[in-house]
């Protein structure tokens, strides 16, 4: 029986441009397994992959026809055909999907669930080659998707680390976004810094009613609120022009720049053109700070940690997150040119389902 699947691709040079390619499902090789992808989450995040998708590596996850992408998601697949004598028709995993139907996979068996051994993948990030195994049923599996708390979780890590660099405040930019909104929950649980959020005034009361921060800006206003210095910035909108005002404003005051997302793309420049007051910006990459907590921590203890970290997270989703749930091809395009777009709601997180 001859499965029809799909991929959505987009262009590398204009992320609005994208194409939906039909063809049947691959049959899977001697070794592989073909997963049909049961559901993925589309957020800020994928914008973030898609920008940086040449800079670090993203577009080469799941390769495409010239000049055109896949980009990543994160969700849930399922083993529909398996030609691997470790893996059976049914298994339900949680991991790094392309924005399609289906994906063929060369999996390596380990406790937690498999790794993907494509050749193609080797190179690249191993965090993003690990597949966890999910059995149906599980709590806050679509908040799971559409929050990628583990990135907030390592953050609020990194600058406790450091202590935070001796800041009194720790400003987030894109306040609504969802992984600000994990990192400032985790920033407000330890109480050792002012959260400050800064947001536009179509966000400004959801971001205030999440009880997160402890004082919420809105960009036009930010060069005359009275912030507490020293501070940190944690950057997530990838707006240059935004990046060189706080830059501007505090100077040596400002005591660490992190760049983490780009969800204002239309105005990210890939780099300052001219040298700015205070610290050089620098990127924050996750799977880097993974690899060190694992080896710190030991695989165990460091989901041990991060775990007990979600769920005390996750249970507060249900009073300021709301899932939207579309199905087949058509709908993933609409959706993420919406997100795209920045049109998404940040109380709203979309599902898809293939």
């Amino acid at each position: 029986m001859t499965i029809q699947g799909w991929d959505l691709i987009v262009g590398r040079d204009k992320l609005n441009k994208t194409h939906v390619v039909e063809a049947p499902a691959v049959a899977p090789a001697d070794g592989e397994v073909r997963l049909r992808i049961e559901s993925f989450a589309l957020t800020a995040n994928n914008v973030t992959y898609a920008m940086a998708g040449d800079q670090l590596g993203y577009w080469q996850f799941f390769p495409a026809p010239e000049g055109w992408g896949r980009i990543p998601v994160w969700g849930y697949g399922v083993v529909e055909v398996s030609r691997h004598p470790d893996f059976q028709p049914g298994e339900r995993f949680y991991g790094y999907w392309p924005m399609s139907s289906h994906l063929v996979a060369q999996p390596r068996r380990t406790p937690a669930g498999f790794i993907d051994d494509a050749p193609h993948r080797a190179p690249l990030p191993p965090t993003y080659n690990l597949y966890q195994s999910a059995p149906a049923g599980g709590d806050f599996e679509a908040e799971r998707s559409v929050i990628l708390f583990t990135t907030s979780f390592l953050l609020e890590d990194f600058l406790e680390e450091s202590d935070f660099h001796g800041a009194r405040s720790v400003i987030l930019t894109s306040a609504s976004s969802r992984t600000a909104i994990g990192l400032a929950h985790r920033l407000k649980a330890a109480g050792k810094v002012k959260v400050v959020g800064l947001t536009s005034p179509r966000n400004q009361a959801f971001v205030e009613a999440l009880g997160y921060y402890d004082q919420v800006v809105l960009y036009d206003d930010f060069e005359a609120a009275p912030v507490a210095t020293p501070a940190v910035l944690v950057d997530f909108a990838g707006d240059a022009g935004l990046i060189r005002r706080i830059h501007e404003r505090f100077g040596d005051e400002l005591k660490y720049s992190c760049l983490v997302g780009l969800t204002h793309w239309q105005d990210f420049t890939g780099g300052q053109s001219e040298p700015m007051p205070g610290p050089a910006p620098i990127f924050f990459f996750a799977p880097d700070r993974i690899t060190k907590r694992r080896q710190d921590w030991g695989p165990e203890g460091f989901h041990q940690r991060h775990d007990a970290a979600w769920r005390t997270f996750a249970a507060d989703t249900g009073r300021w997150l709301k899932i939207q749930t579309c199905q087949g091809a058509e709908a993933a395009k609409t959706a993420y040119l919406a997100v795209l777009a920045g049109e998404a709601r940040p109380d709203q997180g979309i599902i898809v389902k293939p």
